[in-house]
């Protein structure tokens, strides 16, 4: 069964979650998403809470409790210059601190470094400190993938969620996503299990896309369109990151063209007459949140 039966759809539906990574990161950032989300097609988006300007947006969440936000947990810091700390007490959690006193820049160093007893703390206070806000998150998933990475702090990422009664972005074992991950390397099967195991009984996008190819405009929104008209039955994510061309954005991140043209993209309403064309059913993970865990989680 899909998740989108499982929301109550008929067999077959095709449902779509447009959710915008890095919220909060920059002002340049915010203002993007918001945007897109009320002219676009943007339908979920998630917010960095260690990041500088996660207090304008979670002051915007106050001011719109209709936004579709949950919390992007963000365990490492991945800019040059533009860096950011844990949201825990630094003596709480030293293996989450590089020699310069901020997050890890990478993956792998968080893995290498970090405890699954630090992971969990971080976790915990990033969604306390959301609340805190006095945001309503819808739900919760990871930066860079960094919970991915190590079976320990995907159980921990779990354990948080129910915890709070929030959904927690997952991807099927059978999405042609998570086929291709464990087709390239045999070895990650137990892994996946274990990961299985932790998620039983909540709910599971049946497909999740990360990413386009191309970074000029005409090529990425064909590859956009092209997606639209390829989904498969059930619930896909694609995530996007969004900015606009500021010089604050410019700045910050080599990937700012990228950012800019899935803005560009996604914040245009003939995208969203384009999605509708299709068939296709635009859903945030507010109404998953809302069947799994109810109106009060």
């Amino acid at each position: 069964m899909t998740l989108a039966e499982r929301l109550g759809y008929p067999p077959g539906s095709k449902l779509l979650i447009v959710h915008a990574d890095d919220v909060g990161m920059c002002h340049a950032v915010n203002d993007a998403t918001i945007d897109a989300m009320g002219k676009g097609i943007v339908t979920s988006g998630s917010v960095m809470v260690p990041c500088p300007w996660f207090p304008e947006i979670a002051g915007r969440a106050r001011q719109n409790p209709d936004l579709d936000l949950g919390i992007h947990i963000t365990l490492t810091s991945e800019w040059r210059y533009y860096r950011w700390r844990p949201v825990s007490p630094i003596d709480k959690v030293p293996g989450l601190i590089d020699e310069e006193g901020f997050m890890w820049r990478s993956v792998e160093d968080v893995v290498r470094h970090a405890t699954p007893e630090e992971v969990e703390m971080e976790i915990r206070a990033q969604v306390e400190r959301a609340l805190e806000f006095g945001m309503n998150p819808t739900h919760i998933d990871t930066h860079m993938g960094t919970i991915y990475a190590s079976p320990e702090f995907f159980e921990a990422y779990c354990r948080v969620a129910r915890e709070f009664g929030l959904p927690a972005m997952i991807v099927s074992p059978q999405s042609q996503l998570a086929r291709s991950m464990a087709g390239e390397n045999p070895a990650l099967a137990p892994i996946f299990e274990r990961m299985r195991r932790a998620a039983e009984g909540m709910p599971i996008l049946d497909e999740l896309v990360t990413g386009f190819r191309s970074a000029e405009l005409g090529p990425r929104r064909e590859e956009f369109k092209s997606l639209i008209e390829s989904l498969r039955p059930g619930v896909t994510q694609v995530i996007v990151h969004l900015g606009l061309n500021r010089p604050e954005l410019r700045a910050i991140a080599g990937s700012w063209r990228k950012r800019y043209h899935d803005y560009l993209i996604t914040s245009d309403p003939e995208m969203r007459e384009f999605v509708e064309e299709q068939g296709v059913v635009l859903i945030g993970w507010r109404e998953i949140k809302e069947r799994f865990f109810g109106r009060g989680g």
